[in-house]
């Protein structure tokens, strides 16, 4: 079996990767295991070399609005997509135009190509909590909430979900939208995202840096561990398509906090290393953007699947002082 992953370039992408090849197996359109053969990581930009050192891993780059590049990805049929690639919320907002190509064309690129293969391929897209917000939203939202985004990458985010619930009725491939709350903890430098606070909040006072938050300490919102996004997008494509029905969209299950919990967490945990400081800036584009969001999901039906909850925040700082301040990863 090959595999697909778009946005392989990124955090998750090349997370993601690594956890598949060390799985070696997934369920092909029989759903039996198959060997895993090779896997592609597709995006934009690439690292300058794979996340692991393995014969089956090809970094190939390119335009994911192209449709011939899109086309030449997925040329077996005994093939899985894992659809990540995206132009995130703070993109979005800055860059319509960007942000229909890559997010809602190239989404139907990717589409298209699998259901020119022969069978029903499952794909597993990378949706958002994002596509719920408006003056109607409740305090929590869950799977049967009404979408009305207020950002134009959420707005993207709920046309994939919908197109990918008409193309599995259709039967022309078995897609499955993974709706995933903020990620955290994520490494590196701050990205694009609005969200990318919810990371950075943690990752700089770590890194003995002085960071300073754009939201007040009260905002909420539903979180997620790395390690726990990544095991969701797995078991999405390894469930059993008829315990999804009609609507192939599963928010991933989450911890309600405020960034307040984050902080305390982080002072719970690590307190002793020596942290750099956090001080309190509101930014009035990135509030106005976290205002739309949700402040906390109902992850009953996501939890009926068998999918992972992390247990705490405290354990998600924990394993990321392993993975990325102690480790080597």
């Amino acid at each position: 079996m090959k595999v697909v992953i778009t946005g392989g370039g990124g955090f998750l992408g090349q997370r993601l990767a690594v956890a598949i090849l060390e799985r070696g197996t997934l369920a092909d359109v029989s759903g039996a295991q198959a060997e895993v053969d090779e896997l592609l990581l597709f995006d934009q930009a690439l690292p300058r070399r794979a996340p692991v050192e393995d014969a089956r891993v090809h970094l190939v780059s390119g335009d994911i609005s192209d449709s011939a590049t899109v086309s030449g990805l997925i040329d077996r049929d005994d093939v899985a997509v894992f659809h990540l690639a995206s132009v995130v919320s703070g993109g979005g907002e800055q860059d319509f135009d960007l942000a229909l190509r890559v997010n809602l064309d190239g989404g139907r690129h990717i589409f298209e190509a699998v259901r020119a293969r022969a069978g029903l391929q499952r794909l597993v897209f990378a949706s958002s909590i994002a596509v719920f917000g408006g003056d109607a939203m409740p305090d929590q939202v869950g799977d049967t909430t009404k979408q009305t985004p207020q950002t134009t990458y959420g707005m993207t985010k709920a046309v994939c979900e919908l197109m990918i619930n008409d193309y599995t009725r259709k039967g022309f491939f078995d897609g499955r939208s993974a709706r995933l709350p903020t990620v955290i903890i994520r490494p590196g430098k701050p990205n694009a995202a609005a969200s990318s606070f919810v990371s950075a909040v943690f990752r700089e006072p770590l890194n003995a840096e002085d960071y300073v938050l754009p939201v007040t300490p009260d905002t909420k919102m539903p979180v997620l561990g790395y390690r726990a996004i990544v095991d969701g997008l797995i078991a999405m494509h390894e469930l059993d398509g008829d315990k999804l029905g009609s609507d192939r969209a599963v928010s991933l299950p989450a911890l309600n906090v405020s960034v307040r919990d984050m902080m305390d967490a982080l002072r719970r945990v690590a307190g002793s290393r020596g942290l750099g400081s956090i001080g309190i800036e509101p930014d009035p584009f990135i509030e106005a953007i976290v205002r739309t969001w949700p402040g906390a999901a109902d992850d009953a039906r996501a939890l009926s699947l068998g999918l992972r909850k992390d247990a705490s925040l405290d354990d998600i700082v924990r394993y990321y002082i392993e993975d990325y301040v102690d480790g080597a990863a």
